[in-house]
């Protein structure tokens, strides 16, 4: 259970503090700003990394579950409880900011800027490349080590500060499904749902062409195996 409720604390932080950020900088007319909220995201992520990294591995992220599982890093008996918990912390994250923010209009939830498609492929493209980051800096299905938090959340600032005002960079299911359940702006959702699994499970194929060691394709069982090849 430990793995469980670190996941769901996991989340729980990155959705409030993340989609907290974008409420309290509508509220308060623009006093964290775009910049501020793209760090925010980075920042809670690299903490809960170094947090639970060496509990969890801190996916935190359904479509990081889902890909570890299909790189065969994790185990997939895991992968169901995994999910359901990081929903349960987003699920929590955003009733708090409902509670706090009755009158706000989306709770941060993620919304296309232009066309659906447009946001779609943005999606796809940037959780292939925190996927393929998170693939060749993590031991196992474990984002631990010295420079893993740093380098996970440096791409999701990093992407949240570019693509954020397009597609509201979202990268993860949890993230997106929460606050738009809770602020019942569903007209989307699909969206953030399917772009970040496809791009994370394309981030499989494209980690096994430049690993030689074949450390992405290692079973759970032989991971302690690779632990002394990978880069975290």
């Amino acid at each position: 259970m430990k793995k469980y409720v670190a996941e769901a604390i996991g989340t729980f932080a990155l959705v409030f503090a993340g989609t907290g950020a974008i409420v309290v900088n509508d509220v308060s007319q623009g006093a964290i700003s775009h910049a501020g909220i793209a760090l925010t995201f980075g920042l809670v992520v690299m903490a809960m990394i170094y947090a639970i990294g060496d509990v969890s591995g801190a996916h935190i992220n359904p479509a990081v579950t889902i890909a570890f599982w299909v790189a065969k890093r994790f185990d997939g008996r895991e992968v169901v409880p995994y999910i359901v918990a990081q929903l349960l912390g987003a699920f929590a994250a955003s009733g708090v900011l409902r509670v706090l923010f009755l009158e706000h209009d989306t709770l941060g939830a993620t919304l296309p800027a232009g066309p659906w498609w447009q946001s779609f492929v943005f999606e796809v493209l940037l959780t292939f490349i925190l996927m393929f980051v998170i693939l060749n800096v993590s031991t196992g299905a474990k984002e631990k080590g010295i420079m893993a938090g740093a380098a996970i959340g440096g791409v999701v600032a990093f992407e949240a500060m570019f693509a954020g005002p397009i597609c509201g960079a979202s990268m993860n299911p949890a993230r997106s499904i929460a606050p738009a359940l809770m602020s019942s702006n569903l007209q989307h959702m699909w969206l953030y749902v399917v772009a970040p699994v496809l791009g994370a499970l394309l981030a499989v194929p494209g980690c096994r062409c430049i690993q030689e060691d074949g450390c992405c394709s290692v079973r759970l069982a032989d991971s302690t195996d690779c632990e002394t090849q990978n880069v975290a």
